[in-house]
């Protein structure tokens, strides 16, 4: 490995070592960009690599807020404004117990190379709690994001830093919605970025209504932004089809969660003839050979996650279709694609080595950072496998939030058939790029490689040209 590039993922190991997630993101990228800092020998003069590592800030904050019996608690909250070369900073808030430092971190740097791919000016950031909504009634949730806001709101603004939605924070489903000015959005998503407390403008005495997205309709939220991560993997999918000469009509698509991203994934193939067969959840799976295709059982899976976000089985009961308990899907070989969609290091390399044996071409990450990067190698190296990354398959989704602050900005509303041209459009440049630098550093066509190069291309321009700070 390049001398440099080695001191420097060292370091990051050195003193990062009680935080994995960030470590192995940080492993993940750098692993391919060797033949770019062997292109440019200035970086290493001007410690880009070093200065791409460490956030530019990172806010922590405590959130101390009132329970339905009085009870007082208090919560840590962060704000990781990592990289704001490219443009303003950009990217979620996720309220979840295991939440800390680390998560933030990884979620942050990912989302900097994420936001370059997409092509639109946002840069890099992340933020969140260790507050669980779950279980919470809408009023605690309520003086908990009203607590967050009062102090986030000293660091963020529509030309500095716009956060969005992430898991924890949903309009419906599973969780109450974190809605600091009260009452849920109408939109009917979970997880991904979905709407956030807006009491800023109260604070500020300022409508600034860009500085966040994923908002109610009725307050300058988007069109489509609900099912836009969804919608993209699939977009992203079918561009990858199309390579390896073949189409999206009659796949059969396994994945994980059925959770914001997975309803929008199940609802765009559908619509372009493929079908979603296999989903998880925490307490196994479910297998419907008909498919989830139809709008009574996509509304079923809405209902669901509203009144059980932890269990999927009654998906099983209800259509009269197979649950297995405590297992996973992968390795099924009735299936065309894997998309696995729900959490970070979700498949390990035990469930890699089924995959890799079932003879299953396409494997598709959506959710960040879903495969180790041991189980994330190992399928690369399948001879018989396409492996497309996270961070461009799921790039639609921030990629619409821009689109939203775009609408706010000229004070437009966009018909959903424009921002879904848009979002159509976007996917495949992000599947182009990737491509294209795979194939300009002789990597042939290896996603996962070329969407890391893409991105931090893009970002490392743009630091050496603003110089070193």
């Amino acid at each position: 490995m390049n001398a440099y590039l080695a001191s420097v993922l060292e370091n990051v190991r050195t003193k990062h070592g009680n935080e994995p997630e960030f470590v192995q993101t940080v492993e993940e990228v750098f692993s391919s960009i060797e033949p770019v800092i062997e292109k440019h020998p200035e970086y290493e003069k001007v410690d880009l690599l070093g200065r791409m590592v460490e956030p530019e800030r990172m806010f922590t904050f405590r959130v101390v807020w009132c329970d339905d019996n009085g009870q007082w608690h208090t919560n840590r909250g962060w704000r990781c404004q990592f990289n704001g070369a490219i443009a303003p900073y950009k990217g979620g808030l996720r309220f979840q117990k295991n939440v800390y430092e680390g998560i933030i971190k990884f979620l942050g740097f990912e989302q900097t190379f994420k936001n370059s791919l997409t092509g639109l000016p946002i840069g890099g950031a992340k933020g969140g709690s260790d507050f669980d909504p779950a279980g919470k009634s809408d009023a605690e949730v309520m003086r908990f994001c009203q607590s967050f806001m009062t102090e986030l709101q000293r660091h963020i603004g529509q030309f500095v830093d716009v956060p969005a939605g992430d898991i924890g924070v949903g309009g419906r489903g599973g969780v109450p919605v974190p809605a600091g000015a009260g009452g849920p959005d109408p939109q009917p998503p979970d997880g991904g970025e979905s709407p956030l407390p807006h009491p800023h403008g109260r604070l500020k005495g300022a409508w600034e209504n860009g500085v966040l997205t994923g908002k109610g309709l009725s307050y300058g939220g988007s069109l489509i932004r609900p099912e836009a991560t969804g919608y993209g993997a699939v977009y992203y999918l079918q561009e990858v089809l199309k390579h390896e000469g073949d189409t999206i009509e009659g796949k059969r698509i396994a994945l994980s969660g059925y959770g914001n991203v997975a309803w929008g994934i199940m609802k765009k193939a559908t619509e372009l003839g493929a079908k979603v067969t296999y989903m998880s959840g925490p307490d196994g799976y479910v297998h419907d050979p008909d498919g989830i295709n139809t709008e009574e059982k996509l509304n079923f899976i809405l209902e669901m996650r509203a009144k059980d976000p932890m269990h999927c089985k009654p998906y099983a009961d209800h259509f009269g279709c197979e649950f297995v308990a405590g297992a996973k899907h992968w390795g099924a070989t009735d299936v065309d694609v894997n998309m696995p969609s729900a959490m970070q290091n979700d498949v390990r390399m035990d469930s890699a080595e089924k995959i890799a044996a079932s003879g299953v071409k396409y494997y598709i990450e959506v959710a960040n950072m879903p495969t180790t990067n041991d189980a994330l190698n190992f399928l690369r190296a399948q001879k018989h496998m396409i492996v497309a990354p996270s961070k461009a398959v799921n790039a639609g989704g921030v990629g619409v939030s821009a689109l939203e602050m775009a609408q706010n900005s000229e004070r437009l509303v966009w018909t959903a058939e424009e921002v879904d041209a848009q979002l159509h459009k976007m996917m495949k440049t992000i599947h182009q790029v990737s491509a294209e630098a795979a194939e300009e550093y002789g990597l042939g066509y290896d996603l996962v490689a070329g969407a890391n190069i893409a991105g931090f291309k893009k970002v490392a321009e743009a630091m050496m040209a603003q110089g070193c700070f």
